[in-house]
């Protein structure tokens, strides 16, 4: 920009200012604002037409009372005015006012942009310069509508001056955030990547910006930068200090430009091409390198600069995740900051390392740095450190080191920031599940987490140790002694008294032969803490009571005193007088027999994962997720009660306790799911990695997907992604829909609704659909449910279309998708015999029962898959039926409301010409079609 003149200062507001600064009070500095804006208005409204100068300087003036907290309500027109001017400094202050006191709904707008339109086509690149940082810092919708198609042009333009290609890819920038949809950039995609060819390192280094942004939300459009990004970093790296000096930062050649760069390379997997995959790893080796050589400069500018590219290098590795000689060595690298002096290079370090223990090329490395990590956690001053420490262990706990690890977590504990108690406790928690070699030492874990922390043992933690105890023989005798031991302490916690309570009035007969622990010494301890607990583990207590009475006979008497005393009988809570009355009336009229009967002992809770995870996730933010499962799996570990993976044929019913936050972080748009950063949004609900707009299969690939699978991903883009997970039973079955908001911005107007196509009323008549509403706001990095209850009426063929509209960013978004709830979900499997198969078979002989397709295989012929995939087709699978043992014979009946529809199926494959043959007879010609052709589409 062209220098300010001597002449152009401005004596009179300079003398303003300093009236201003010398007021004695408020009242003084109002009154000479209130004289000084009387003087400018009557300026203003003269007969007499000021010069340019005057303008500005009354301009300014006005500018520096807003900036005071003053309303300021002329001028604006003058300012205007300014921007016709041809000299830079009147026409600055002019675009200086414009940004900051006129809002997009001004009536002088149009005025503005007719300004703004002669500078940009004057070609005078200091005046396009001042329009573009106008459009820029307003970023208005209107200023947006007016200029987007303009400013590419300008990027891209050949004459364009270097300063206002910067602007100009700047400003199109900023208008991106603020209205994606008006920025249309089909026909310029190709000339701005190759702006990362420019000679020009400014033009270069706004050009990355705009490029990270756009790649985004259309990833394959830009994929040609990947080469050009290589390209200029390899240059940027393996250049001297010298080279570059006009964007060498303290013998750091650019540092900004080469971060960005590193950064736009996380919005792809690794290069596809072997030459520039090889260039690249060239350059993240020299990176690493130049970390290991000793710094040039004592400035800490010198050291940030260094640290930053080497942070952002290392991101980059660990996002790829394919390169185990860099994985390990960027682990080493990072080792050494654990114990550097600068607070934030070890929070850095420790932040780093918990991706990296997500790798299975890198976990070994990472568990090297176990003593000096477990040294932060107890030595550390900061609060912020010793969490990254304790996160940092979480990841790299294993079998190997579990007991290590929970030990020095259960220690720290003990004076760790009360603002953290609750999720290490979270953590603690799943570790002792995970990887517990035997359940007493779980159990004595879970016990020392409630005494050292109780307040923090959120019921989720002690409703699992409870769940695991019940569905395990051969600890329930320790858990009763151990907890019996416990409630002997003169202080116990609440959570200690309701697990207490629970375990003894279930297992407390285990206990009971030795007199130390004889059932009125059990009913003496617990009934202790009576009066100190809630109404709710008062509650509790009087369960354990009545379970005690048929567990103990000879503590009837004891007991029944308890419950007819006034304090219970007469009590004011509504729950503890019911329970009184109820349970002593029990004990009173019913016999052993009926007692034993209505107070037996618990069944084995169903197996389901554990909700403890979700609870932690939900605590640590949807961009955590990484950290807290890394996808990592111990192959010799089994989770307890929890860790057993269903068959392909179990279907387990979701609930609101169970786990659907999901356990794999959701990589950002193109990324290979290996890998999760800082700016992951979302979690996956479900088994696998989440799918990727540029990899991942089509709505209608996805829909196929799911004829042989309850449970996945339906949909994904770079906004939204949609998970399913159902259940069916007979012609009933129920549809647990996941909405999740993969960005940082609010879905307003979010609205899914279920769609019927082809004729109503038919469509209605063959399946009914009930759906529950879900929240018309789905904010940044949420999640939310909708629940869909099916009853297939009669048989259909077409699926119900699932319709989700919402509004991100001000723009409409809509999209439709097949819902997946096809015929054969409602099969019910049917074992037969051999003869009663091929009885069956001769009767469903007319031509319009069958149906058969002969066809290729697009999958390799695997017999397990196949058998997989019939099962999961649902049909039974029938064994010694067909001679030849290499067929596949299946047998089912689709239920409906309306009539039953038998069905037999014979899958015949020919490994050697890759090729099979389907037949499919059923009593109904329709229902043989449409499965056989849903079925053919699978293999």
């Amino acid at each position: 920009m062209p220098a300010v003149s001597k002449g152009d200062g401005m004596r009179g507001l300079a003398v303003f200012i300093s009236d201003i600064r010398n007021c004695k009070s408020k009242e003084a500095e109002i009154k000479r604002i209130n004289k000084e804006l009387a003087n400018i208005r009557s300026k203003f409204k003269g007969d007499k037409a000021l010069d340019g100068y005057s303008k500005k300087k009354y301009v300014c003036k006005l500018l520096f009372i807003f900036l005071l907290g003053h309303d300021i309500d002329f001028g604006h027109m003058e300012a205007v005015n300014l921007l016709s001017s041809n000299k830079y400094t009147e026409k600055q202050i002019g675009y200086l006012f414009i940004s900051v006191l006129v809002n997009s709904n001004s009536e002088l707008i149009r005025l503005i942009n007719n300004a703004i339109k002669n500078d940009l086509a004057s070609r005078n690149p200091t005046f396009m310069c001042l329009a573009l940082h106008c459009i820029a810092n307003v970023g208005s919708r209107e200023m947006g509508e007016a200029f987007a198609a303009d400013i590419p042009r300008i990027l891209v333009a050949g004459d364009s001056m270097d300063s206002v290609k910067q602007s100009a890819a700047l400003c199109l920038l900023r208008l991106y955030k603020a209205s994606p949809d008006l920025v249309p950039m089909g026909e310029w995609t190709a000339r701005v990547v190759h702006l990362l060819n420019d000679q020009h390192m400014g033009v270069v280094t706004a050009a990355v910006s705009l490029i990270t942004c756009l790649c985004k939300k259309n990833p394959d459009d830009f994929k040609t930068c990947i080469s050009l990004a290589v390209s200029r970093l390899s240059r940027i790296v393996s250049s001297a200090s010298t080279d570059l000096q006009d964007y060498t930062y303290y013998f750091v050649p650019a540092p900004w430009l080469s971060v960005k760069l590193l950064r736009l390379l996380q919005c792809y997997p690794p290069p596809e091409d072997a030459a520039v995959k090889g260039r690249l790893v060239e350059c993240l080796e020299t990176v690493l390198n130049k970390a290991q050589e000793p710094p040039k400069s004592k400035k800490v500018q010198h050291s940030n600069a260094k640290n930053a590219i080497l942070f952002e290098t290392i991101s980059l590795i660990i996002h790829y995740d394919s390169e185990p000689n860099l994985l390990v060595r960027a682990c080493n690298q990072l080792g050494q900051f654990l114990q550097h002096r600068e607070t934030n290079l070890r929070y850095l370090a420790l932040e780093s390392m918990c991706t990296l223990a997500s790798s299975e090329f890198s976990h070994e490395a990472v568990k090297t740095h176990i003593d000096t990590v477990i040294n932060a956690l107890k030595t550390e001053r900061d609060v912020s450190v010793r969490q990254r420490a304790a996160d940092l262990l979480y990841a790299m706990c294993d079998r190997s080191n579990a007991k290590q690890i929970v030990s020095e977590m259960l220690r720290y504990l003990e004076t760790a920031d009360y603002a953290i108690r609750e999720e290490i406790v979270l953590k603690v928690a799943i570790l002792a599940e995970k990887y517990a070699v035997d359940y007493s030492w779980y159990v004595d874990t879970i016990l020392n987490l409630i005494r050292i922390a109780g307040d923090y043992v959120s019921e989720e933690v002690w409703y699992r140790v409870l769940q695991i105890v019940t569905n395990r023989d051969d600890v329930q005798g320790y858990a009763a002694k151990t907890v019996f031991e416990a409630l002997q302490a003169p202080a116990c916690h609440e959570n200690m008294v309701k697990v207490g309570g629970y375990i003894l009035g279930e297992f407390g007969n285990l206990i009971a032969g030795d007199p130390r622990s004889s059932p009125p010494v059990q009913f003496s301890l617990l009934h202790s803490k009576f009066h100190l607990c809630s109404v709710a583990t008062r509650a509790l207590l009087l369960s354990t009571y009545i379970k005690f009475i048929n567990l103990f006979p000879e503590t009837k008497a004891t007991i029944q005193g308890v419950l007819r005393a006034g304090s219970q009988l007469r009590n004011a809570d509504v729950e503890l007088q019911q329970r009184a009355v109820e349970y002593l009336t029990l004990s009173s009229v019913a016999s052993t027999d009926v007692l034993a009967t209505v107070l037996e002992e618990m069944p084995p809770f169903p197996e389901r994962e554990s909700s403890i995870l979700a609870k932690l996730k939900r605590k640590k933010g949807p961009g955590a997720a990484s950290a807290l499962d890394d996808g990592r799996r111990d192959p010799s570990s089994n989770d307890i009660n929890g860790g057993v993976e269903p068959t392909p044929s179990t279907v387990s019913t979701p609930s609101p306790s169970a786990d659907l936050l999901g356990l794999r972080a959701a990589p950002p748009p193109a990324a290979p799911p290996a890998s999760a950063g800082a700016g992951n949004l979302l979690v996956d609900v479900f088994d696998g990695p989440a799918a990727q707009p540029s990899l991942g299969p089509t709505p209608e690939e996805a829909f196929l997907r799911f004829v042989c699978k309850n449970n996945g991903v339906l949909f994904e883009n770079q906004l939204l992604q949609i998970g399913v997970k159902s259940e069916f039973r007979q012609n009933l079955g129920r549809m647990y829909l996941f909405y999740g908001n993969k960005t940082s911005v609010q879905f307003q107007n979010f609205s899914p609704t279920v769609v019927h196509p082809g004729d109503l009323q038919t469509h209605i008549l063959s399946l009914a659909v009930q759906t529950k509403r879900v929240a018309a706001q789905v904010d940044g990095g949420a999640q939310v449910q909708q629940v869909l209850n099916i009853e297939c009426l009669r048989d259909f063929l077409t699926p119900p279309l699932l319709s989700v509209r919402f509004r991100y960013g001000g723009a409409p978004q809509a999209l439709t998708l097949k819902l997946p709830v096809t015929i054969n979900k409602f099969f019910q499997p049917t074992e037969m015999a051999a003869q009663d198969f091929f009885q069956r078979w001769k009767q469903l002989s007319l031509p319009q029962q069958e149906a058969q397709k002969i066809f290729k295989a697009n999958h390799p012929m695997d017999a397990e898959v196949t058998k997989a995939k019939l099962l999961g087709f649902g049909s039974a699978l029938l064994d010694n039926v067909d001679p030849n043992p290499e067929n596949f014979v299946g047998a089912g009946i689709i239920q409906t409301k309306a009539l039953q529809v038998g069905c037999l199926l014979r899958l015949e494959p020919n490994a050697q010409a890759q090729m099979y043959r389907l037949t499919l007879r059923t009593s109904k010609e329709s229902v043989s079609r449409h499965l056989c052709e849903l079925l053919a589409q699978q293999f």
